[in-house]
C-alpha cells in the first residue's frame, strides 16, 4: 500500500460521472446534427418547390448554363422508374428508415451531415410524392444543359452521397 502512495495520484479506474455524461451527450450530438441538416434541406426544398410551382410558369435562363424550368418527375433520379409511383414510395420509405438508423449510429460529424442532407432529400422528394397531389410526381425546376431537371433534394442526396462516401473513406480502421 506505501508504494501505491508514494507513486502519487492514480488514475480512476472509472471515468466518473462527467465522462459519462459527456458520452450521454455526444450519443445525441451526431443524431442532432443529422436532423437539423435534414430538417434544414427539407424546409428549404419545399419552399423552393412551392416558389417554382406558385410563379414559374416559362422557363427562365439565369447564367451560363444553369436555369430555371418547371417539371414533374414520377421517377427517381434521372427519371428512372417513371410512371410507377406505387413501387417509388414505399421503397423510399424504406430508405428513409435505414437513412435514419444510419444517421443514429454515425461515428463522426462529416457522416452525419452527409446522412442528414441524403435523408433530407430523401424525406424532400418523399413529402412531394405523398402530400403535392401530382400523382407521386416530384417537382423538378433546377435545369442544367445536358443534364436532367433537379431540385434542391436532388443535390443534397447527391452531395450527402459523396461527403458520405469521403466521410466512410478517410474514417480511421477501428483495430
Amino acid at each position: 500500500m506505501r508504494g501505491v502512495q508514494e507513486r502519487g495520484a492514480v488514475a480512476a479506474l472509472s471515468r466518473g460521472p462527467r465522462a459519462a455524461s459527456a458520452r450521454r451527450a455526444d450519443r445525441w450530438a451526431r443524431p442532432a446534427l443529422s436532423t437539423a441538416v435534414a430538417a434544414g434541406l427539407v424546409a428549404v426544398d419545399q419552399v423552393t418547390k412551392t416558389l417554382a410551382v406558385d410563379h414559374l410558369h416559362h422557363p427562365v435562363h439565369l447564367l451560363g448554363p444553369l436555369g430555371l424550368g418547371l417539371a414533374f418527375n414520377s421517377g427517381v433520379a434521372f427519371s428512372l422508374f417513371q410512371g410507377a409511383p406505387a413501387v417509388v414510395a414505399p421503397v423510399a420509405t424504406v430508405v428513409v428508415v435505414l437513412l435514419g438508423l444510419a444517421a443514429w449510429r454515425s461515428r463522426s460529424g462529416a457522416l452525419s451531415v452527409g446522412l442528414g442532407l441524403v435523408l433530407g432529400g430523401a424525406l424532400g422528394n418523399l413529402a412531394d410524392r405523398a402530400f403535392r397531389g401530382r400523382g407521386g410526381a416530384v417537382v423538378d425546376f433546377i435545369t442544367l444543359r445536358h443534364w436532367p431537371t433537379f431540385n434542391l433534394a436532388d443535390a443534397g442526396i447527391t452531395i450527402g452521397a459523396v461527403v458520405v462516401a469521403l466521410a466512410v473513406l478517410v474514417q480511421p480502421r477501428a483495430r
